[in-house]
């Protein structure tokens, strides 16, 4: 014997019912998982661009054509824990409460704005408040010059050939001569004309240098768009011999000019002895 029609009709609706049920559940559990990876990787993205290395967007025209327009790099954080930042370096500083930014800046008006933007620069999607991106030309001690008779910059008496500068630039259309204090930079932009860069915070406090403490990292290599990818390396007129023989040169002297005084005050002290023997 079938069973009645109406028991049929519960079996398929209870197994319509589960069916539902499951797929409820399993929508649910995929919704919780997307959810927990969303935040792991925002997570793993926000420790990276902390302590490693972090994506950064090219705002400016201020490095042409090294560096161009929406242009992303990548920057390396930990470099300087375990080198010097050298001449030649293309570094990412923040200048919050001293530079004016180079590309005018409006901070979002709602959260929900603000949230996407704080992703957007840990993407590297969108420039930071008051990023900068520059070329180190001098570090502390140098002395740092523009112009000679060829009208190039120099750096302690010796002059740089810049390959890197945007077509028909010249190094400098301003003229200043400054020796960089102890813990800062002297920083330029390639696109001299447009970079407005230490030449023009000469009357800032430092003279127009920056702080090595507000030094983010190193850009070491550009990764958006594809067809531009490319290591930044330092330009072989850092490497000149002249220039790292000024280098080497530059604790010697400081170590004749601290050993003379002490040198004096020997030899009065001897001189003092011998008279206190000859007296006696």
């Amino acid at each position: 014997m079938h069973p009645p029609l109406g028991d049929e009709v519960d079996v398929v609706t209870e197994d319509t019912q589960q069916n539902d049920e499951k797929h409820a559940r399993k929508k649910g559990s995929f919704l919780r998982e997307f959810v927990v990876l969303v935040v792991i990787a925002l997570g793993l993205a926000l420790l990276i661009k902390s302590f490693v290395v972090q994506a950064f967007y090219i705002p400016s025209e201020s490095m042409e054509n090294t560096l161009l327009v929406n242009d992303r790099v990548l920057v390396n954080k930990l470099v300087y824990h375990t080198r010097d930042i050298e001449r030649g370096d293309i570094v990412v500083f923040s200048g919050v409460d001293s530079w004016d930014p180079e590309v005018p800046y409006e901070e979002p008006s709602n959260p929900i704005a603000k949230a996407f933007h704080w992703v957007g620069t840990v993407f590297g999607l969108v420039p930071g408040e008051k990023d900068y991106i520059k070329r180190v030309i001098g570090v502390p001690g140098d002395t740092v010059k523009c112009c000679d008779a060829k009208g190039r910059v120099s750096v302690n008496g010796v002059p740089l050939d810049e390959p890197y500068l945007y077509p028909g630039d010249v190094p400098s259309a301003q003229q200043f001569e400054v020796t960089v204090p102890n813990d800062r930079l002297w920083v330029m932009g390639d696109h001299r004309s447009l970079s407005w860069d230490s030449r023009l915070h000469t009357g800032d406090p430092g003279g127009g240098t920056i702080p090595m403490d507000k030094v983010v990292g190193r850009a070491f290599v550009i990764i958006w768009p594809f067809d531009r990818a490319k290591i930044l390396p330092i330009p072989d007129t850092f490497a000149q011999p002249a220039l790292q023989a000024a280098v080497a040169g530059a604790p010697m002297a400081a170590g004749v000019v601290g050993a003379v005084p002490v040198m004096v005050w020997r030899r009065r002290r001897a001189a003092r002895r011998d008279r206190a023997r000859t007296s006696g």
